[in-house]
């Protein structure tokens, strides 16, 4: 059968299972955006490429499958580069397809032509510029298993125009075909036995360990293993930003998020344990601290099915290159060998477990829930938002204090329900990625839990929402200020408040709401926050969106000072301010 290229490209599509692309036609792209028309495959046509990657990213953030995006060459391709890190930075499944100026005309700084797999290869597992028709089927299985395998990730595919309308034999290719083509590429999926072994034998023996889990359990789909896991040992396991829902919240051994804007809990217990056990985490900075400094008194267990952060950031005592969900339970195996031989006593936990609880009894997460100026606090925002929506809500959060505070107050109890930028901390995010996220769960209710400042980087996709009838849900924290600078300046710098005020009412978010086809409503005190939420939750034929006016001075607390150790956290003025 003969196609064209452009034709077999998205035919290779449909082969992969795509059932929904987001994404902008332009000139260089143009000619695959004609089969278009007879594929059923999904398109949804953004109003700016950084939201077609965005939504691209929460598509694969809740249904674990890569995320589609295609644009078209020169600055559409650059527009997409901020996504493509961020998926990068986050370990997100995402096949971007760029267009790309006439083969032929590459190099002579043609109309919109840029070197897009250069600018690119830094921020994507692999890239590739085909050359000619005939490559498109094998290069989109090696985008889908790279994107999919292993430590999953971004990777681009730049097709110039003339080898879209190139004449090919249509043909696809076997397992075998893409591993004689990718020979290098094996990730090791199971852990070395000895090391598993040596792990079982620490957990086993450690007074007081903890289980540090990080976002690679929500992309081993181990979530259920590590429950398993727990529940057999009794260790606490603490939830990184990127795992919030990797373990329920609900659950008596979890104790939430640590590092910079972690709770007093989770953050301790790191520091003063004798073990962790690193699951799918890397020692991110905002998690150690200053870390010379962070948890001293620890052995490590650290297992990554990336061997690249195995010693990356702290070196570990047990390293277990392996697929989390594999390595867990294997690891299970082990500790209920370890249990069953009687010559073996487990290390006594009670007193560590005391000292969680009296820890988590006088620093418990806390704000002034009662202001005498009647102001509206964000947190109570959350609050009533979290308690008034299904416990399965998938949430999405912009960055900043918003984000801190959502991760904070809300409880997550299910997998796969919380999805926000972390290790680029893309302003912007929350609105195209909810977007993205119900187009891939449109079972689930979806709120973004936004800033002011960070709305006004992407809003406009709440265009392509409405225009798509895709009811998202969005509550700005409309504090008129960026918020976590404000705060940053307001502790660090003196209180010298340089350029981020905003305002409360320029632009108008509900005028603008209503512009973009959504449904405004705004709040200014705590009595309207529950009629409003009731309100939003009860339309579902367009996006809502609740101009939110909540009080400026507000802070994240607790919090750890860039480049300080975490035994110097500040707990804030509720429980005097400063470290223990």
């Amino acid at each position: 059968m003969k196609l064209t290229g452009a034709q077999a490209l998205i035919k290779s599509l449909e082969m992969e299972g795509v059932e929904v692309m987001f994404g902008l036609p332009g000139g260089a792209i143009l000619p695959v955006y004609d089969p278009i028309i007879d594929s059923p495959i999904r398109h949804i046509l953004v109003r700016h490429e950084q939201g077609a990657g965005h939504m691209a990213e929460g598509y694969a953030h809740v249904t674990g499958r890569p995320g589609v995006a295609m644009v078209t060459s020169g600055p559409a391709a650059t527009n997409i580069v901020t996504p493509l890190c961020d998926a990068y930075m986050d370990s997100v499944p995402m096949v971007c397809i760029t267009g790309q100026v006439a083969s032929t005309a590459i190099g002579t700084d043609a109309f919109q032509e840029c070197d897009t797999t250069g600018i690119t290869m830094s921020v994507t597992k692999h890239n590739w510029l085909v050359t000619d028709a005939a490559d498109i089927p094998l290069v989109v299985r090696e985008a889908f298993h790279l994107a999919s395998s292993g430590r999953p990730g971004p990777v681009l595919v730049d097709v110039p125009k003339d080898i879209s309308n190139q004449m090919m034999d249509w043909y696809w290719p076997t397992d075998a075909d893409v591993e004689a083509d990718l020979p290098g590429y094996r990730p090791t999926t199971r852990g070395n036995g000895r090391m598993i072994r040596e792990a079982a034998r620490l957990i086993s023996s450690a007074e007081r360990p903890v289980i540090y889990a990080g976002g690679g359990i929500l992309k081993a789909r181990a979530a259920e293993a590590l429950l398993e896991l727990v529940e057999l040992t009794g260790v606490p396991v603490v939830t990184t930003l990127m795992a919030r829902g990797a373990f329920p919240d609900s659950h008596e051994l979890c104790l939430g998020m640590p590092g910079m804007h972690g709770n007093y809990t989770a953050v301790t217990s790191m520091q003063k344990s004798d073990l962790l056990i690193t699951l799918g985490a890397r020692f991110d900075d905002r998690v150690t601290g200053k870390v010379a400094a962070f948890a001293p008194e620890a052995k490590i267990v650290h297992v990554d099915i990336d061997p690249a952060e195995l010693g990356k950031v702290r070196r570990p005592d047990v390293p277990i290159v392996g697929d989390c969900r594999l390595v867990i339970e294997e690891l299970i195996k082990a500790v209920r060998a370890l249990h069953q031989d009687e010559s073996f006593e487990p290390a006594d936990r009670a007193r560590w477990i005391a000292q969680i609880r009296e820890w988590q009894a006088r620093y418990p997460l806390t704000y002034q829930r009662d202001p005498d100026d009647g102001s509206l606090k964000p947190q109570f925002v959350v609050e009533t938002l979290r308690d008034n929506t299904p416990d399965d809500t998938i949430v999405v959060s912009g960055v900043g204090q918003h984000q801190m505070w959502t991760s904070q107050y809300w409880r997550f109890d299910h997998p796969y329900t919380w999805v926000n930028s972390g290790g680029l901390g893309t302003m912007g995010f929350a609105v195209p990625a909810a977007v993205g996220a119900k187009v891939g769960r449109p079972d689930r209710m979806v709120w973004a839990v936004d800033g002011d400042g960070c709305f006004q980087m992407t809003a406009q996709e709440l265009v392509t929402a409405s225009a798509e009838r895709i009811p998202v849900k969005v509550a700005i924290l409309n504090n008129a200020y960026l918020g976590m600078v404000r705060q940053w300046q307001e502790l660090f710098y003196e209180e010298r408040y340089s350029e981020v005020y905003l305002s409360p009412d320029l632009p108008d978010y509900v005028k603008w709401a209503e512009a973009m086809g959504c449904v405004g409503l705004r709040v200014e005190s705590p009595e309207e926050v529950l009629p409003a939420i009731d309100k939003a939750n009860q339309i579902d034929d367009r996006p809502v969106v609740i101009d939110f006016r909540t009080d400026s001075r507000e802070k994240v607390y607790p919090m750890v000072a860039a480049g300080t150790s975490n035994d110097d956290i500040i707990l804030g003025p509720s429980q005097g301010e400063g470290g223990r």
